[in-house]
């Protein structure tokens, strides 16, 4: 699927003496930077008729011209795989991403994802990187997502998460008894053995997550999560870290393990817990057309509430 792209702009008084790209993304900021410069390359952005290169100086008067064509970016199939959506306009849609739902395809997982499934609701989704996809949450993590619907909405939603001006709160449920918040400021990379993990490096990216206590129970805590980067594993990496890993965590949590004496229903309750417990439940960032700021909260999955239920009658609630 391709739409065809055309795009005409004269180079103001005050962007004299840039950069062409630079110049490119002042005038046409609904497309990124590197989308422009591959247009700047091909001859697709052309100035006065002629092909420039991005570092060449422009002045004023001159004109910008675009003519492309946005093509689908992946061949991806779309299924008609029921999602559950929370709000929807022309510019982006909000989903509430269930458990044991990976969220874009690889290798071993070509379909049956939420991509696929976006592309079956909205097919022009084909022509977005990553089908409008702009964060992801872990298969097994429940909770709010959002995806852009348009190429401009994809540009903003992507600009407010690097600028970190999109909120994401989480609830989690951990291991071990917390004795109050905290901020966990340590840098995330590869894990040297498992692959699949992530790990505290010294020369990791700089990953910041801020978290503090609802509620104590005998052996666990129920905390409440507030992302300020987005890196892989994040939540689950720097909990496991600080030795608080998630109730369900298989790849972080280590061995599982039962409190003393606890009853039969929580015993029961934990074995059956095979993810983390961890719920995408609040989300906050500014609407890419209107610049309303938008909050949308969704409540814990039936799974978590149980396990609440559990910890609570195993046990007198302590205050947080």
């Amino acid at each position: 699927m391709t739409t065809q792209i055309s795009l005409l702009a004269e180079v103001p008084e005050d962007l004299s003496g840039n950069r062409l790209d630079q110049i490119a993304a002042r005038l046409f900021p609904d497309y990124s930077r590197a989308k422009l410069q591959g247009w700047i390359r091909s001859g697709a952005l052309l100035v006065n008729d002629k092909r420039f290169k991005p570092k060449d100086r422009l002045k004023t008067g001159d004109i910008l011209r675009v003519e492309a064509e946005l093509v689908a970016t992946e061949a991806w199939s779309a299924e008609a795989i029921p999602l559950d959506i929370v709000f929807e306009d022309e510019h982006l849609l909000v989903v509430n991403k269930p458990a044991n739902l990976v969220v874009h395809p690889a290798a071993g997982n070509r379909t049956g994802t939420l991509l696929n499934g976006l592309l079956h609701r909205c097919p022009r989704l084909a022509e977005l990187p990553r089908a409008g996809i702009v964060h992801r949450l872990d298969k097994d993590t429940t909770g709010l997502m959002v995806v852009a619907k348009s190429q401009v909405s994809h540009t903003d939603l992507v600009r407010q998460l690097r600028d970190r001006s999109v909120s994401r709160e989480y609830e989690a449920i951990v291991k071990g008894v917390l004795t109050g918040g905290g901020t966990l400021d340590v840098p995330l990379g590869r894990h040297p053995v498992n692959r699949k993990k992530r790990a505290v490096q010294e020369n990791g990216q700089e990953a910041i997550t801020h978290y503090r206590v609802i509620t104590r129970f005998r052996s666990h805590t129920h905390v409440k999560v507030k992302l300020e980067t987005g890196r892989t594993h994040q939540i689950r990496a720097h909990l496991a870290y600080i030795n608080h890993p998630l109730v369900g965590d298989q790849l972080y949590g280590g061995r599982m393990s039962l409190p003393s004496a606890c009853s039969i229903t929580l015993a029961e309750c934990l074995r059956s817990f095979q993810r983390q417990a961890l719920h995408a439940c609040c989300l906050k960032f500014c609407h890419p057309a209107s610049g309303k700021l938008l909050v949308w909260e969704h409540p814990r999955p039936k799974d978590m509430e149980q396990l609440l239920e559990h910890l609570a009658s195993d046990h007198k609630l302590e205050p947080a």
